[in-house]
């Protein structure tokens, strides 16, 4: 009987998604009998503020939000509350920043994608062809994560194996993306951010409740944080820098990258940018600017806040297991079956909502930047017909492939989603920035500095090097700064009708 209770929320959900899912897609045929690519990848350019908004705090809400964050929050305390809190900035910048800019020129140049956006910047169809194939290669690595978090979420829930999560969860997030394409994500999204804040509420209340309130919840947080420094074994949760045995397990260095990685350079993620190019109006993205900042604020610091007061409930954690267990003990066995079950939804929306947007961004740069863009080169007719099938299967088999390496799970997934995150944001960050506001960028600075700086990156990631406790990010765009200011130097400037386009004040 508990077991249906705390499942039966979890379907309702999942029909629910599939669904809109379906009803997507027989209502938007029309349109993409007309022009596939438009109304898949980007819904047509309709999106008002409020689904803006929470399509891309979906988009940005992983289940390291829901799942790995509050777990290691639960372990070191308050400190990675404030690390995590540099989140909050992330949908204000990417579109106060280029929200105009990028939506302007793709109704210009009729882009769908951030690869058509750099393509008609740059002129450069190498540039273009490797953006397109790091964004393959990385959402593919970000999906592997997702697709473990909900795997372990549903099997932690439902108490199938791990195995049999991964496939019914798959199928699920799967099919509704394939099925309704970038109009369904963006219905799907709204959806998933809401039920995400009513879980973290219910979460919440459980900790609460089951803690005997606030009070003496820190109680047990500060005993815990003055035997950790008295012995050295542990971390003194108190701190902003998490000390255990006398070191900063969060240094400040550490910190200041942080800022970068899930701050400022998020301008560099594309799976965030190409909603710039999805609304409808200016009103729409100012709007959007607001809702966005206020729930991402919500989700990011209130679930890290969550898990550190889970200390409160959950003393421990079996010897071996990994901190992402902790969300997941916390809802089986605090809460009522079905209040659980309704909980359980927010960690697996987030989950399905980021999986759901790399699947259509990354198709697209399979499909649009890559296919399409070789028959117009040709002048060749495009059938729309022909480009919804193959629309469908790359999105399908992107799933299929994150999917089949989800098998056999690595320990915890936060480091797979900064890896990522490191990677896309070090490949794109100076080349869209300088596109939009610094007229002599060129394709030989941009090609170099993002090569050149993604190897650098991937580089000292692989061989574990360091500057001091700086984490990677700052090395990828360091470097990719360096080099792309000598290659714009040394190369070729854009076509005076290119920068007309992107400068229109200058000239």
């Amino acid at each position: 009987m508990d077991n249906f209770l705390m499942l039966a929320p979890v379907f309702v959900f999942f029909i629910a998604l599939l669904g809109m899912g379906f009803y997507v897609q027989k209502t938007s045929a029309d349109a993409k009998a007309k022009n596939f690519s438009k109304e898949y990848f980007i819904g047509g350019r309709s999106l008002g503020g409020f689904v803006l908004a929470m399509t891309l705090v979906a988009t940005y809400s992983s289940v390291s939000s829901f799942l790995s964050g509050p777990g290691v929050a639960w372990q070191k305390g308050f400190g990675w509350v404030y690390y995590a809190s540099t989140q909050v900035v992330a949908a204000f910048i990417v579109l106060g920043v280029l929200g105009k800019k990028m939506a302007v020129i793709g109704r210009k140049t009729d882009s769908v994608t951030v690869v058509d956006v750099i393509r008609k910047r740059y002129g450069s169809e190498l540039l273009a062809n490797f953006s397109a194939v790091v964004i393959i290669v990385f959402f593919t690595t970000t999906m592997l994560g997702q697709f473990i978090g909900g795997a372990q979420i549903f099997s932690a829930a439902t108490g199938l194996s791990y195995e049999m999560g991964l496939l019914f969860f798959a199928i699920v997030v799967v099919l509704y993306t394939t099925v309704g394409g970038f109009n369904a994500v963006a219905i799907t999204d709204t959806a998933c951010a809401v039920v995400m804040v009513i879980g973290m509420v219910c979460l919440g209340y459980a900790i609460i409740s089951k803690g005997g309130g606030i009070a003496n919840i820190m109680s047990v947080i500060n005993e815990t944080s003055a035997a950790a420094v008295e012995t050295g074994e542990g971390f003194n949760m108190i701190s902003p820098y998490a000390e255990s045995a006398g070191v900063d397990t969060i240094p400040m260095p550490l910190y200041i990258t942080q800022w970068m990685l899930c701050g400022v350079t998020t301008l560099g993620l594309p799976q965030s940018n190409v909603r710039c190019l999805s609304y409808k109006n200016t009103q729409s993205v100012h709007k959007a600017m607001i809702y966005g900042t206020i729930v991402v604020g919500a989700m990011m610091v209130g679930m890290h806040m969550l898990g550190v007061l889970s200390r409160g409930v959950l003393l421990s954690i079996p010897e071996g297991a990994s901190t992402d267990t902790v969300v997941p003990s916390l809802v089986t066995g605090y809460m009522h079956p079905l209040l659980a079950g309704l909980t359980i939804i927010g960690p697996l929306a987030a989950t399905m909502s980021t999986i759901s947007s790399l699947l259509i961004a990354g198709s697209s740069a399979i499909v649009k930047d890559i296919y399409i863009h070789r028959k117009e080169a040709r002048n060749e007719e495009i059938n729309q017909k022909f480009v919804g099938k193959i629309s469908l299967l790359c999105t399908a088999f992107m799933g299929t492939v994150s999917v089949i390496m989800a098998i056999t799970p690595p320990d915890i997934i936060v480091w797979i989603n900064m890896f990522a995150f490191g990677g896309l944001q070090t490949a794109f960050f100076w080349t869209l920035v300088f596109g939009f506001f610094w007229k002599k960028a060129n394709a030989t600075g941009a090609l170099i500095g993002s090569v050149g700086g993604l190897a650098f990156y991937c580089v000292t990631m692989a061989i574990g090097f360091k500057i001091s406790t700086f984490h990677n990010i700052l090395i990828g765009i360091g470097t990719g700064l360096i080099l792309f200011v000598i290659g714009t130097y040394i190369g070729k400037p854009s076509e005076e009708k290119v920068l007309r386009m992107f400068f229109p004040e200058k000239y």
